[in-house]
């Protein structure tokens, strides 16, 4: 349900897109955004600092595109998400016992924390950086190199499908570290 919620602004974002421009796609978009994260907000009690963050992003790049009526700084809004977030990620290794990637894991129920060392951890997390800045190159490739309509396909399903597949393999490969684990105590 929690995907849900924040891919239903996407969605919204891509029909307003299809219907008239990326003028209004942007203000559909930023409205959405906010209204998910007060829904997700509702329903868990907790803010998705996530979410939080790409909306902040996004009501300033936005509003800088709306005023400007220039949608580069749309464009350029998921590149500087995306490495603010390697920012934070690698920053956090160096800051706090727990890098990032350990507390977003964190908040998997069932989890058996103390299987992963903290080595382990500081990988995944430099998994997260460049993951991040990765996709941050990516989308602004795209913005440049494409018309407005493929970056915004891209932006809707391309960015989202590469991040299912990177949430995907480090899911895959924090199951084969605690699958290992749990092997070697049963023999």
């Amino acid at each position: 349900m929690n995907l849900l919620i924040e891919f239903f602004p996407l969605i919204l974002f891509l029909a307003a897109y299809l219907y008239k421009d990326i003028y209004l796609a942007l203000i559909v978009l930023m409205i959405a955004m906010p209204v998910a994260l007060l829904i997700k907000y509702i329903r868990t009690k907790k803010l998705d600092k996530m979410l939080f963050w790409s909306t902040v992003f996004l009501l300033v790049a936005g509003g800088f595109t709306l005023y400007f009526r220039n949608p580069l700084f749309v464009y350029w809004k998921p590149t500087v998400f995306y490495w603010a977030v390697a920012i934070a990620f690698l920053g956090s290794q160096f800051v706090s016992d727990k890098p990032l990637a350990q507390r977003f894991f964190g908040l998997v129920e069932g989890l058996n924390m103390e299987k992963i060392t903290r080595a382990q951890w500081v990988k995944l997390n430099i998994a997260w950086v460049l993951y991040a800045i990765a996709a941050g190159i990516l989308n602004i490739y795209v913005a440049y190199n494409f018309e407005e309509a493929t970056w915004v396909k891209f932006k809707v399903f391309g960015l989202m499908a590469i991040t299912f597949v990177f949430l995907l393999g480090q899911t895959l490969w924090i199951a084969n570290i605690i699958g290992d684990d749990e092997e070697q105590e049963q023999e």
